[in-house]
């Protein structure tokens, strides 16, 4: 079992909130002060989980310093009250952070057909018509 510190408790807190914000701010027609808040809690959420230095080192990289400028300027865009736009460029920028994961994780959704309790969900056509 993996041990949890008190600052990646607090870590995963802090990214509740700023996917609450963020999910609130987009319902709320892009309000930018809602989007913004979300952003910086859940940038520092992610740095209370996995340290400053580690959260440094993804996002310098050299292969994901695309994503990295994108997804950082999208954030900044949004600070300056350009909320649409900013998330935009923030989306493209996570997608290309993260594309290396999505692969994996779309594998974990399929093999969710597999899980009694979720195949009832995921009907499986394995009929030879």
């Amino acid at each position: 079992m993996v041990a949890v510190t008190e600052f990646q408790k607090i870590g995963i807190g802090l990214m509740g909130f700023g996917g609450f914000f963020l999910l609130f701010g987009v319902l709320l027609y892009f309000d930018s002060v809602l989007l913004g808040f979300g952003n910086i809690l859940f940038l520092t959420g992610l740095t209370f989980i996995i340290g400053f230095k580690r959260t440094a080192h993804f996002f310098f990289q050299r292969q994901k310093f695309r994503g990295s400028l994108f997804f950082l300027g999208g954030v900044s865009l949004v600070l300056c009250r350009w909320p649409i736009i900013g998330m935009l460029v923030e989306s493209y920028g996570f997608v290309l952070l993260f594309r290396s994961f999505f692969p994996m994780a779309l594998g974990f959704m399929l093999s969710a057909v597999n899980i009694p309790f979720l195949s009832a969900f995921f009907p499986s056509s394995s009929s030879m018509v």
